[in-house]
């Protein structure tokens, strides 16, 4: 997949908050298997951004092409195919059903591609410190707890660029790093592309393009 963004700007964002951007009033090109950072501070349209790419909103100028196409151009079914087959995300909030168990947050997105059992879930919930949580109700875990549950799930689908809103906010260093791994390990076994979203540099994370909002 290759996503295009051609004088891409917010209409709702202050002009000032638009200067010096290389992605707002630019042009960009991101290809499958590229790790794209983009970093900004808070307000300045990085949800807003990973969004626009999803296709959850339309408030801008400009354009975005997935393959050739604007994404309010998608129809319906065109676009759950596009969410189930060739982007994930993992959103800043989250979206955890939170009187479901954190294995039923998985469950939803794993019945819906198939593409993973129960045993590679687990698995990874070993990994990121969350087997115990599993049985556990979203709604009752941390934050931080939450936030792996969120990128387990986001793994559980085939998908050629992975959107990362402030993923590890709220992960500290060693859980960071173990989210990471897990995160680039499942990203290349795909040879797909990340785009990460972020308030600062992630020193470990290995972009190939760092852009700032």
């Amino acid at each position: 997949m290759q996503i295009q963004l051609q004088q891409l700007q917010p209409v709702y964002l202050e002009k000032e908050k638009l200067v010096g951007s290389e992605i707002w009033n630019n042009q960009q090109i991101f290809e499958s298997g590229s790790l794209v950072e983009i970093v900004a501070a808070s307000g300045r349209g990085k949800s807003s951004f990973i969004h626009f790419l999803y296709g959850l909103r339309n408030d801008y100028q400009g354009k975005i092409s997935l393959e050739g196409v604007a994404p309010d151009a998608f129809n319906y079914k065109q676009t759950a195919l596009l969410r189930s087959k060739k982007l994930s995300i993992v959103f800043q909030d989250l979206k955890l059903f939170e009187s479901a168990t954190c294995l039923q947050n998985i469950l939803v997105k794993n019945a819906l591609t198939g593409f993973s059992s129960t045993d590679a879930i687990e698995a990874m919930a070993e990994r990121l410190g969350v087997r115990n949580k599993l049985a556990a109700m979203a709604g009752n875990c941390s934050y931080g707890e939450r936030q792996r549950i969120a990128i387990i799930r986001a793994l559980q689908q085939p998908f050629e660029f992975l959107l990362l809103d402030e993923p590890f906010s709220h992960l500290d260093e060693m859980n960071r790093e173990k989210a990471l791994d897990l995160i680039l390990e499942e990203t290349k076994k795909q040879n797909a592309g990340i785009v990460l979203a972020d308030l600062e540099t992630n020193p470990s994370f290995p972009a190939t393009k760092r852009l700032k909002l």
